[in-house]
């Protein structure tokens, strides 16, 4: 009998069984693939996000793992539009750190394993988790073996079309948006240093993120979707837009996606408890989904701890728990979904309107401040 069985094995995943067995408690982490992925689609991590972290001891090694972005800049048909600077954001952190997935995710685990060895169980498939009203009954298979499992909680981690939430009733309606892109980790031939690019182009936006390595992530918007990327296509499509010549030779990944968002009705149901994806998906553009789920975890684990340590009754505190993520994760949803708008495609005349209505709000310091914060989800 666990304490805590946590399922899914990402970052949210392994930072919220981080955080339970820090606090004493007996969690695992089930995880189906065998191998941690070296697909890093998640990069930026956000002031608010790294100060809960740092509850878990391990933002000053990501920080030094990763590139500090400072300013975002935006450019239109060769010209500056204008430049957000996050020096003026509150606290400690004026900056959005840019660290790949595989890498954080390399370090949670290798975390994890230092401290707490044989918490995450990896090629372990989950195929059941039953409520029994004073422990969960959980059935998994791992290596061709079925083997049942049980905790006093369950915390679903296992990503937007969790199987967990699924098994609980819990609903959560999917969204679609008119949205695709592709993107890549190219060599950075650029000039733009540590900066974040945004490209507001007419055919839709260019994205240009800097990577540790000397590595850039490109992101572009396309209008359908697109099942087998290619380097050429995407340089391609980079050069048409920006002008900008990246060497498809120099390729490290490759991945497109659409966009859809869902937000669960519930986050806790019994003895099952939702984080990250499984409670709420919003869209990649803009950053907020694992930072959201850090975010989480931080608010949830101290609310478990003191139910299965310390034998208080968090009725109360899980329900405010649900209703300040759901708010969060609403709030999120909403600043994802202008930040797509503000990438779609527009005529060249109406995108030098909006352009010239943006430098000059950029220009204006409490705005600038403003949409800083938003950006950095603060």
């Amino acid at each position: 009998m666990h304490d805590v069985i946590v399922v899914g094995g990402g970052p949210v995943g392994l930072y919220t069984a981080l955080l339970l067995r820090q606090a004493g408690l007996d969690a695992v982490v089930l995880e189906r693939r065998a191998d941690r992925s070296s697909h890093s689609r998640a990069i930026g991590i956000h002031p608010p996000a790294l100060r809960a972290l740092a509850a878990g001891g391990i933002a000053e090694e990501l920080r030094t793992r990763g590139v500090l972005i400072r300013d975002g800049v935006a450019r239109s048909a060769g010209r500056h539009v204008g430049t957000i600077s996050f020096s003026t954001l509150p606290g400690e952190e004026k900056y959005v750190l840019a660290v790949p997935q595989a890498v954080t995710e390399e370090i949670l685990e290798r975390r994890l394993q230092e401290e707490f060895p044989g918490t995450v169980r990896r090629g372990v498939a989950v195929l059941s988790s039953r409520d029994h009203g004073d422990h969960v009954r959980t059935v998994v298979r791992s290596q061709g073996e079925d083997i049942v499992l049980e905790a006093r909680l369950v915390v679903a981690a296992d990503g937007a079309r969790s199987s967990i939430r699924d098994g609980a009733g819990i609903r959560a309606p999917s969204r679609r948006y008119p949205d695709c892109y592709v993107m890549g980790d190219f060599l950075d031939g650029t000039e733009d240093g540590d900066d974040a690019v945004l490209y507001l182009e007419t055919g839709g936006i260019v994205e240009s993120f800097p990577l540790p390595g000397g590595i850039r992530r490109w992101v572009v918007r396309v209008g359908c979707p697109v099942e087998r990327p290619t380097a050429e296509n995407l340089t391609a499509l980079i050069r048409d837009r920006t002008g900008v010549a990246v060497d498809a030779t120099t390729h490290s990944m490759l991945s497109a996606f659409e966009v859809q968002s869902r937000l669960a009705e519930r986050f806790v149901a019994g003895r099952t408890v939702l984080v990250g994806d499984a409670a709420h998906e919003v869209s990649p553009i803009g950053g907020q989904g694992m930072n959201l789920g850090w975010l989480d975890a931080v608010r949830l684990v101290p609310i478990i701890a003191a139910s299965l340590r310390d034998g208080d009754d968090v009725g109360a505190r899980l329900a405010e728990y649900e209703k300040e993520r759901r708010a969060q994760a609403a709030l999120a949803r909403r600043k994802a979904h202008l930040n797509m708008a503000l990438g779609r495609p527009l005529p060249g005349p109406l995108m030098r309107s909006r352009n010239a209505v943006l430098a000059a709000l950029i220009r204006n310091d409490a705005v600038h401040t403003a949409v800083a914060r938003a950006f950095t989800m603060q």
